[in-house]
């Protein structure tokens, strides 16, 4: 990678050298200018990556001028000001302008390493943000959502309604169903399409980093904290955050997020100032949320608020008529990422699908495609070419007698506790209980099958004594 460039504005020669100096030792390409009108012409004509100008610049173009002129030029590139002390008030009025930052003098070397480093880091998420959001709206706009059934139908009659809102949505439905690209589509038919789109799993963040992640830390806060960072919601800012399997969030924390709902602000870990925002937020769980709130492991309050709009995603097996469909889209895309012709699926193999029970819903179909579109030896996917853990024959129910005087429903709950009971245990088996592996293979996160494992109250010996 070539090194930043960055264009170094001071009319004092000896700062100008020295942070010069100090910059070329962080590995960066400096260029110098000594004043105001240097700098807007070279603007003008260049590219460059990083602008630190000093505020105050003597006689010509100022500093504001400069963060002006490089914000209508090249907008991505970020501009910190140097402001001499008491000049605290035009530091923030260049914020609002645009600067990223600013540095007070007198500073030290550190500060001014901190603050450029962090400003590249962030540049550089933004680029690979709006690439992201580039494809997304390619391959994950409402196009991607297929359905043809009932349910689906719901489902974007529903996006339709609320996306162009800035009302909370909570995505309900099992791991894998898409509620990802359901939270895409929301926020690329909403007027925040241009700004970013933040998703977080709230289940693969470790407890003692799920504050930090989301809200960001000061310097200091804690032990490896060595400088401020910001979070996930700031960077969110203008935009939506999806907060995935919020379910699994700590009590903790899902009272910060209250606040969040509530009045649009929050602290960085170790912090006090009061940080505003303006984002969209968009939840997610797989879990029985109403369980949770009655068994005291999730806020009644925050459930509340998340449930402003509720939309529920169905399950793969609830709509078997757009297996096809789907399948057809996975294998199309795997082959033009992969540059080969596309392979067909045998009637077979279509069979197959349509008997599978599909535990890991739209994620596990994706899966299966994938793979067997590398693997597969000839121009068409046969079942045998086909990795259906568990079998293709799998349904989702068994044909179990029902108990005297037992209810649909409470006959259906048992049905589908020992499908996935069965269903996990042969997975597990099949890796050697293998945590991770099985959970890449069945297409769940990890967490989300710990957690099944422990809802379905699955012990090492129940899949490891299999011979």
């Amino acid at each position: 990678m070539t090194a930043p460039r960055i264009l170094l504005v001071e009319d004092e020669r000896a700062i100008r050298l020295a942070l010069s100096g100090l910059l070329k030792r962080e590995g960066f390409e400096i260029e110098q200018a000594g004043s105001g009108e240097e700098a807007l012409e070279r603007i003008g004509t260049e590219d460059f990556d990083f602008v630190l100008t000093d505020l105050a610049l003597g006689e010509g173009a100022s500093g504001m001028d400069v963060l002006r002129f490089t914000k209508e030029r090249q907008p991505e590139t970020p501009v910190v000001m140097i402001t001499a002390h008491g000049n605290e008030k035009i530091a923030v009025d260049a914020m609002k302008l645009g600067a990223d930052d600013y540095v007070p003098k007198p500073f030290d070397n550190d500060e001014i390493r901190l603050v450029v480093h962090r400003c590249l880091e962030r540049t550089v998420l933004a680029r690979e943000n709006r690439m992201l959001r580039a494809r997304v709206e390619k391959d994950y706009g409402m196009g991607n959502l297929i359905g043809s059934g009932p349910a689906m139908r719901q489902v974007f009659e529903t996006i339709e309604k609320v996306a162009e809102t800035d009302l909370t949505v909570l995505i309900r439905g099992e791991s894998g169903t898409g509620k990802e690209l359901v939270a895409q589509a929301l926020h690329e038919q909403s007027a925040r399409k241009g700004r970013a789109f933040v998703a977080v799993n709230c289940a693969a963040i470790s407890p003692e980093l799920v504050e930090s992640e989301l809200f960001g830390h000061e310097k200091g806060a804690f032990t490896g904290a060595d400088a401020r960072r910001a979070g996930r919601f700031e960077a969110a800012d203008g935009g939506t955050i999806f907060l995935d399997e919020i379910g699994d969030m700590a009590p903790e924390t899902q009272a910060k997020v209250l606040r969040v709902l509530q009045e649009r602000s929050f602290e960085r870990v170790g912090g006090t100032k009061p940080i505003e925002v303006d984002v969209r937020i968009v939840a997610a769980t797989h879990r029985d949320l109403e369980k949770d709130v009655a068994s005291g492991r999730f806020r009644e309050d925050l459930y509340y608020r998340l449930k402003v709009v509720e939309l529920k995603l169905p399950a793969l097996r609830e709509r078997r008529e757009d297996l096809a469909a789907l399948a057809d889209r996975f294998g199309r895309q795997v082959a033009e990422r992969l540059g080969r012709p596309q392979k067909a699926l045998a009637e077979e193999a279509l069979g197959a699908l349509a008997r599978h029970g599909w535990p890991g819903n739209v994620r596990e179909l994706r899966n299966v495609i994938e793979q067997a579109a590398v693997l597969a030896a000839e121009d068409e996917i046969k079942a045998e070419d086909l990795n259906l853990s568990g079998g293709s024959g799998v349904t989702p129910f068994d044909d179990a007698e029902p108990l005297p005087g037992q209810s649909f429903s409470d006959a259906k709950k048992a049905s589908v506790e020992r499908f996935e009971r069965n269903y996990l245990l042969r997975a597990l088996r099949a890796h050697d209980g293998n945590i991770s592996r099985t959970a890449d293979a069945i297409g769940m996160v990890r967490q989300s099958l710990q957690q099944k494992i422990r809802d379905l109250d699955l012990r090492d010996e129940d899949w490891s004594s299999h011979d």
